[in-house]
């Protein structure tokens, strides 16, 4: 009997914080990838600490719903699902290359393949252009387009940028927009400027995070001058600067994540079966393509 586990952060303050998470899993419960599919969060109930508690599978895969290595991926999530001997070392990560690590849960004595998390994860450049197709209405946009990855950024955790650069490195390999910035909300180059770092008309910009919330919904529309006040809302797309932008919010609410959560527990061992492609049909046919 095959478990999925989603781990996220979840919040306090923010309803909505929970909800791509819920819907993933709904997602991959529909395409009977698992047994069963359960979901635990830091911040909300239940909680990662007894999540585990509640999974009857033999096999238990644990997918972090986080975009970056880090604090919560290498320190908190192992802590409160109590893995045995767990050491950063056993992923041999750069950053960016954290893959499966498999131990045992001490509080229920079970084996768990624990697995790096989504946001550097090869897959998740195929939610960007999803997302960039979704906001647009054009399965084919690309051509006159230009993309900006919008990260947090942040002196305390190094690799919360190299996710971000990562995924534009990507996009840039694709060659299908004719030009991929990665910007910041914290550090240089600043999304408060996008206008200036574009010579297309159109940008699209999708900010690498799992939910929409604070820094979604106010910070950066506000920051990039769609709108003076995020409570009166703004039009997609905006003219900021003789250029569109069209700001396509959370990647991490793409329907398409929940494909990236199924690519996490294959490199694991998981048995999938059929289950990746359903989800992409699944997935494209939800977002009206």
């Amino acid at each position: 009997m095959q478990s999925l586990v989603i781990v996220a952060h979840g919040s306090h303050l923010n309803p909505d914080s929970s909800t791509p998470t819920y819907e993933h899993a709904d997602t991959i419960r529909s395409v009977g990838a698992f047994d069963e599919v359960r979901t635990g969060f830091w911040k909300e109930e239940p909680h990662i600490r007894e999540v585990l508690r509640t999974v009857e599978g033999d096999e238990v895969y644990v997918v972090p719903l986080f975009i970056s290595e880090g604090y919560f991926t290498e320190q908190v999530i192992p802590r409160e699902l109590r893995l045995s001997g767990w050491d950063v070392a056993e992923w041999d990560s750069d950053g960016l290359s954290a893959d499966t690590a498999t131990l045992v849960a001490e509080d229920v004595g079970r084996e768990v393949h624990y697995c790096g998390p989504v946001g550097t994860h090869e897959s998740m450049t195929d939610v960007l252009v999803r997302r960039a197709e979704t906001v647009t209405g054009d399965p084919d946009v690309g051509n006159g387009f230009g993309f900006a990855v919008v990260g947090h950024g942040t002196e305390r955790n190094e690799n919360s940028a190299k996710a971000i650069e990562y995924h534009a490195d990507r996009l840039r390999e694709l060659d299908r927009f004719d030009e991929v910035k990665a910007l910041y909300m914290d550090e240089d180059p600043e999304v408060d400027d996008v206008a200036d770092f574009f010579e297309a008309d159109d940008v699209v910009v999708v900010p690498l995070f799992v939910a929409d919330g604070f820094h979604t919904q106010e910070d950066i529309p506000e920051d990039m001058g769609l709108t003076d006040d995020y409570r009166t809302g703004y039009d997609v797309p905006s003219e900021v600067d003789g250029h569109r932008i069209w700001y396509a919010g959370a990647v991490g609410t793409e329907p398409l994540m929940a494909d990236v959560i199924l690519e996490r527990a294959a490199d694991a061992g998981a048995d999938l079966g059929d289950s990746l492609e359903e989800v992409r049909e699944t997935t494209r046919v939800a977002t009206g393509d």
